[in-house]
């Protein structure tokens, strides 16, 4: 019997409850996208954990109502569910595949390939990440092929928040 040598990852999320401009006092900002053009995907951000019991949230999910549109026009509606800032980048799909984008010591992958960004509270384009309760949004024109939708929070990419688009 050998000893196996090896290593362990593991990625915690953790809330931070003070005031942002996000989400002033220990506050969400509730809203709603407005009518957005072309086909439209929700892409729904959130984590898990309670905050009521002081619970550190450890997972986070991001997940598409679609995973396939056709070319053109994309509208992106972001709610957030979860207790943690989020937001949503769209990049091309890498050769090896979803989730294998390098992580940087600062918990963030190269944003350099995208093609565009919701990341704004109650707005549209790109922000200071969008605050728990709220939703934000964008538009973007995309030719056909596979995209890769992140949240690049530090570390939330390294958690498994991405997804990915089919457009045809």
């Amino acid at each position: 019997m050998g000893l196996v040598v090896g290593s362990v990852t593991l990625v915690l999320l953790v809330a931070d409850r003070g005031p942002t401009s996000n989400s002033g006092a220990y506050g969400a900002i509730s809203c709603s996208a407005p009518r957005l053009p072309g086909s439209t995907v929700t892409v729904r951000v959130t984590d898990a954990g309670d905050s009521m019991m002081s619970q550190a949230p450890m997972m986070a999910t991001l997940g598409v109502d679609r995973t396939s549109v056709p070319a053109g026009r994309v509208s992106f509606v972001v709610p957030n569910a979860g207790a943690l800032v989020h937001e949503l980048v769209v990049l091309p799909l890498p050769t090896d595949g979803p989730g294998t984008r390098p992580t940087g010591a600062d918990g963030k992958i190269d944003e350099s390939q995208s093609l565009g960004e919701a990341s704004r509270s109650c707005g549209s384009g790109t922000g200071d990440g969008i605050a728990p309760g709220s939703t934000g949004w964008t538009t973007i024109s995309l030719q056909p092929g596979r995209y890769e939708l992140v949240c690049d929070q530090p570390w939330h990419y390294a958690a498994g928040m991405f997804d990915v688009l089919t457009v045809t």
